[in-house]
This record gives C-alpha cells, structure tokens and sequence, in this order.
C-alpha cells in the first residue's frame, strides 16, 4: 500500500519538504547519464576502443534527440497518472541501461543504452521532478527548485568522481556497473513510498501555509493569484516559445562545454587531475547558483533573473579562450558552473509562474524537447569543431555569442496576461 498519504497528515512539518526529498533523490541519481558523467569516460573508452570524441559525445545527442520525441508523452504522464510512477519507472530504466553501459562495445550497443539514458535524464525524470516540486511550493518556489538542483550537483560531483575512482582502479567497465547500482540503491524507494501529485490531494495547501492566509507576502512583494492555463491557451503565447528557444539555446552551450571540459582541459596541457577537480567546481558552483538564482527569482522578476544568468554564461564561455594555468582553469569551471545553476532551476520556475500548475506537465512536456535538442546539438558542435579544426576555439566563441543574444530574447518575453486568473486552491 502507498504510504505517503498517511505521511503526508502525519509528519510535523509541511510534507512537501518529503516530496522535495524524495524528488531530490530522483535528480541525484540521474547523473549517471549526465555529460559530466560521459566526459570522465571519455578518456579511457577512447583509448581501448578507438572511437573518436565526436562518436562518444554523440551517444549525448542521439539521447537528447529521442528526448525531445519522448518529452511531450512524459509531460502528459505526469498530468495524467502522477509523478510517482513517472519517476519510478524512470529510475528502473536509467539503472539498468547505466550497467549495460559495460558490455556495449560496439557503436551501436553504446548509442541505445547511453541513448537511453539520456531520454531518461532529459526527459520523465526532468519533468516529473520539477513539476512536482512546483506543484508543492509556489511562493517558496524558486528556492525549492535551487534545492531540487543541489541535489543534482551534488549527483554531477559525485558521479563523476566515483567513476573515475573505479575506472582507476578497475576499469570503465566495472564503472557502469557500480553507477547503475548506485541508481537503484538511492532513489527507488524514497520515490516509490513519498511522492504523492499534488498538496490538495491530501488536504493541504502549497507551501503548507494556511488557507487564510493566501495572499500574505513574500519577501516583501505581494503574490498575485495563480494563472491556470491550458496547454493549448499556452502554445498561443508568444512567451512559451520565446522562453522555449532561449532555454534551448542555453542547454546547447551547457551540453557541448560540459562534454568536453575536461578534454580541453588536457589538450591546453593540465593535468588529469586539474581536469577532474573543474568537473568537480562546475558541480558545486552549479548547485549554489541554483540556490542562488532560484532566492532571487522570488525577490525580482524572473525574466531579468534568467537574462543575468545568460550574461554570466557568455563571459565565462569567452574566458575558456584564456585558460592556460590551473588557477584559471578552475575558476573559470566554477563560474560557468554558477551559470549553470540558473539554467536548470529557472525553466521550472518561469513556466510555473507564467503559466499555473494545473497543465504544468504537459506544457513542460511540449517546451523541453527545446533544451533536449539544444543538447544533441552542443554535444555534437563541440566534437565536430575539434575534429576538424584539432581546437576548440570556434566552438567556445559560438558559444559566447549565442549565449550574449540569449538576454535578448529573455528579455522580451514577458509574463501573458489573462483576464480572469485562478486563485490559489
């Protein structure tokens, strides 16, 4: 029997502090698909196999690509049967085609079970995780979301160095194996037993505050009624789209840095273990700027907020050009690992503000093949510049100038307005 109702009446705090948790573990876990993850096995499955970095970084893209089909079905799962089977199925999934990661020798063999992955990563784990942590909290929003992402980059630091501990001391293929592993043992059952859809369901409210006290303010601005917009009323604002394109085009700069930081870090002559500790900072400074961004989206409107972490993406892109010592390796990984944060938590937050919960899943569903493609992209960009040029230099001016005309668009796409808003349940 589910027990998360009983829990949810019983525990003496506000039971969407569990969903975050339990939602939380889903996000730690999806790292054994993450870029960061791939780029530490780059290296070695290189080497043994003689794939080139293009053909490896592609599995990426294939992944992102099938995402971007799959993300529109995932959407409308969550709306429909709720998060929890969405996200249990998902982790199931992701562990075993992590393990199976050690046998795929073969091009193909590779591109399913990463490929696989990815879908997962992309796509029901992005969009369950987010949309119900948004449907818990929505004046506290923005800060739940930056927790939901540190425990993603607490997931993008721990992964990459557990697989490239094992893969030093028994092999890229006994890697897989222990990642897959780690998958199962740390999400199944805290999604399994915890999630539950929504806070009404259960007779609370969201932010657990009481239902009198709905239009209180929160730091120092007063909270507008909730819009409650339906998919098809969404994809007539010209906001979804713009938001969609900018998102996208962020992603691709986030995929096709991530995957190969570590490489460039190398080729500019630094060493295994200075690559390692960039992938390291770009982890941990992603999970404090989520915190970080998702704090200040409850305080300034969150387009602006989104238009400054675009701004920070661009010159720290630019600053990959100058990196030629350990100290600015390092501190140019953390920076754009800051900016990192803000892409991650912010959709979550833009899409629930602007549009409501009640039809959040599906609209996260038709907007997040834009991030997915972004990725297969950047993935893809990345690799094939080296390939042909022996440097990454074109690539990371690309990817400063896309980011810089990002602001643009973010900018402009202001909140819709509707003339008859639903009020708070």
């Amino acid at each position: 029997m589910h027990i998360a109702p009983r829990l949810a009446r019983r525990t003496p705090f506000f039971y969407g502090w569990a969903i975050l948790g339990a939602a939380g573990s889903a996000f730690f876990v999806r790292n054994a698909a993450a870029s960061l993850t791939l780029a530490v096995f780059m290296f070695p499955v290189a080497d043994e196999l003689g794939w080139s970095r293009t053909l490896i970084a592609g599995a990426a893209s294939v992944g992102g690509l099938a995402a971007s089909v799959a993300s529109p079905i995932a959407g409308w799962l969550v709306d429909r049967y709720g998060a929890r089977i969405v996200l249990g199925v998902s982790v199931l999934i992701l562990g075993l085609s992590t393990v199976s990661l050690a046998w795929a020798t073969v091009p193909i063999a590779f591109y399913i079970a990463f490929g696989t992955g990815r879908v997962m990563f992309s796509s029901p784990l992005q969009i369950g995780a987010t949309v119900v942590v948004s449907r818990w909290f929505v004046r506290r929003r923005g800060r739940a979301q930056g927790l939901l992402f540190a425990a993603h980059s607490a997931g993008m630091t721990a992964f990459p160095l557990i697989a490239a501990m094992v893969i030093h001391a028994y092999g890229w293929q006994q890697a897989w194996v222990v990642l897959g592993l780690l998958v199962w043992g740390v999400a199944l059952a805290p999604v399994w037993l915890l999630i539950l859809q929504r806070p009404e369901d259960v007779g609370l409210n969201p932010d657990g505050i009481d239902a009198t006290s709905d239009n209180a303010p929160v730091g120092g601005r007063p909270q507008p009624a909730e819009p409650a917009w339906t998919l098809r009323e969404a994809m007539r604002c010209p906001a979804l789209w713009l938001l969609a394109i900018a998102i996208g085009s962020l992603f691709l700069v986030q995929a096709g840095t991530n995957i190969h930081q570590a490489a460039y870090f190398r080729d500019r002559g630094l060493s295994a273990g200075i690559a390692a500790a960039g992938l390291s900072l770009n982890a941990i400074f992603a999970g404090i700027g989520g915190v970080v961004w998702g704090w200040m989206s409850e305080r300034v409107p969150v387009r602006y907020v989104f238009a400054a972490v675009a701004l920070v993406m661009a010159v720290s892109s630019a600053l990959f050009l100058s990196v030629s010592s350990s100290g600015e390796a390092l501190a140019v990984a953390a920076l754009f690992g800051f900016s990192l944060g803000g892409i991650v938590v912010l959709p979550s937050v833009v899409f629930a503000d602007y549009f409501g919960r009640s039809s959040l899943g599906t609209i996260r569903g038709v907007t997040e093949p834009f991030a997915s493609l972004g990725q297969a992209v950047g993935a893809v960009l990345s690799g094939a510049i080296y390939d042909l040029t022996g440097s990454y230099h074109a690539a990371f001016l690309t990817f400063a100038a896309l980011s810089a005309l990002t602001i643009l668009t973010l900018l402009i796409a202001k909140p819709p307005k509707r003339s008859q808003p639903v009020a708070l349940a």
